[in-house]
């Protein structure tokens, strides 16, 4: 398994598939267990991920470490993971052809990480692992089953800093996560 992680890494660190390579500090592969339960997914890294190598250590991440905390989750029970791996120049959102570049990447973590829970986390997320009209103000907080996985989307953290009117729907979201973790574990034991 070990071996896997290596090669997603390396192939990760050395792609050049679409522009974003030319304009990236580091590529930003994830973070977490990589046997979590619960796979997050943001957008893309921003400038501080980008200069770190590391997924969701601003504000955002900063943020989502504390609604991570109230529904008594923490880094060993998620793994963090982004729709692409290099940071869209001035945090725009990234291309079609971006996201198509990076999204092998992404099945190919899922698959080591065999996750009960994939969440996404915004617009972006929603509309390239759920469906491309997934309206995330709409449709935010609802399961759906796809290949053996639980699915549901939330806003992304950033959303939250930027309207603070979106933390109550934001806040329900995660009660339905840490309900539906809990009941999953139950299953399995």
């Amino acid at each position: 398994m070990e071996k896997s992680w290596e090669i997603l890494e390396g192939a990760c660190l050395h792609c050049q598939q679409c522009d974003l390579c030319k304009t990236r500090t580091h590529v930003v592969i994830g973070k977490g267990n990589r046997n979590a339960d619960i796979l997050l997914v943001g957008e893309g890294p921003g400038e501080q991920e980008d200069l770190t190598g590391i997924p969701f250590v601003g504000a955002a991440g900063q943020l989502l470490d504390k609604m991570l905390a109230a529904v008594e989750l923490s880094l060993e029970d998620v793994y963090i993971a982004n729709i692409v791996k290099c940071r869209p120049p001035a945090n725009r959102d990234p291309y079609d052809e971006e996201k198509q570049a990076c999204l092998n990447y992404l099945r190919y973590q899922t698959m080591l990480i065999r996750p009960k829970i994939i969440v996404c986390m915004g617009r972006i997320a929603a509309t390239t692992m759920i469906s491309p009209n997934f309206k995330i103000t709409r449709e935010h907080g609802q399961w759906l089953e796809r290949k053996g996985y639980w699915m549901i989307a939330t806003y992304h953290p950033s959303a939250l800093l930027r309207d603070e009117t979106k933390k109550r729907p934001a806040w329900e979201d995660w009660k339905k996560i840490k309900t539906k973790i809990h009941a999953l574990r139950e299953e399995m034991q």
